[in-house]
């Protein structure tokens, strides 16, 4: 059986898995008796490319094998502490989004190409730290901002997806958000409004913390993972393509309740 690598978010662990990416969503986000439910974000590491990385992985083929009575072995946790910045962004190969149920959506690799907008973003960071803030800078200013190790607050490689700001993205104050489902408004109003009369601030938190699922339906444009060197995008397909070929993933991420 083919040995997979992946690089989970929630939590940030790299897992060896006998699971197609598939499979592995469905066990990762429902469990093997289908007793437990929730979101997973992971990626696909390609492990040639993990050469050098600060990983065992000389005999992991001898402990991620297969059980007595042939079932794949489904997870073999190899590392759980500083993941991310241990893997280059020449490894991720996919990232794939797991709805509460099950479903996966699979996204690929590409380069960023700004949409030429200037407006404010909405940014949910998933790792290494988890807040959601807003921003002046579009997401390759944001990644080379939040990497910088000149700054006294910074991190080593972040991966964060940007979330739509409805109509507030260009006027803070509009009366029609199309129900924007997150919590207090109000405070998401203000921090746009801090950040609009304030030129020398590139960011604003919104909240601290990620405390519950996100839903995949309020990413805009999609997720993105990188560093000082550079970054990688994984974009969202357009509404009409999740329509017509992942609707089943589409309708079980509609139906999440997040935040």
């Amino acid at each position: 059986m083919t040995t997979y690598l992946y690089l989970s978010l929630i939590p940030q662990a790299l897992i060896a898995s006998m699971l197609p990416p598939e499979d592995f969503g469905m066990y990762y986000s429902v469990g093997s008796a289908k007793r437990s439910r929730g979101q997973a974000i992971f990626f696909s590491v390609d492990r040639d490319q993990l050469d050098g990385a600060d990983f065992s992985l000389d005999d992991l083929d001898e402990r991620c094998t297969a059980h007595p009575d042939g079932g794949p072995k489904r997870s073999l946790y190899l590392s759980i502490y500083r993941v991310l910045e241990k893997v280059p962004l020449t490894a991720l190969s996919a990232l794939h989004l797991v709805t509460d149920d099950g479903r996966v959506l699979t996204l690929a690799p590409g380069p960023f190409a700004p949409d030429g907008e200037d407006r404010a973003h909405l940014y949910q960071e998933f790792c290494p730290v988890q807040p959601r803030v807003v921003s002046r800078l579009d997401p390759s200013e944001f990644t080379h901002f939040i990497t910088d190790s000149s700054q006294p607050v910074h991190v080593p490689r972040i991966v964060f997806a940007e979330l739509t700001l409805g109509n507030l993205k260009n006027d803070v104050d509009a009366l029609e958000i199309d129900n924007l489902p997150y919590p207090n408004i109000g405070h998401l109003r203000d921090c746009l409004r801090e950040l609009a009369v304030d030129p020398s601030k590139p960011t604003k938190t919104v909240l601290r913390q990620m405390t519950q699922e996100v839903l995949f339906r309020t990413v805009r444009n999609g997720f993105f993972a990188g560093d000082a060197g550079g970054i990688v995008a994984f974009t969202m397909p357009s509404q009409d393509e999740l329509e017509r070929e992942h609707f089943a993933w589409w309708r079980s991420a509609q139906s999440s309740f997040g935040y």
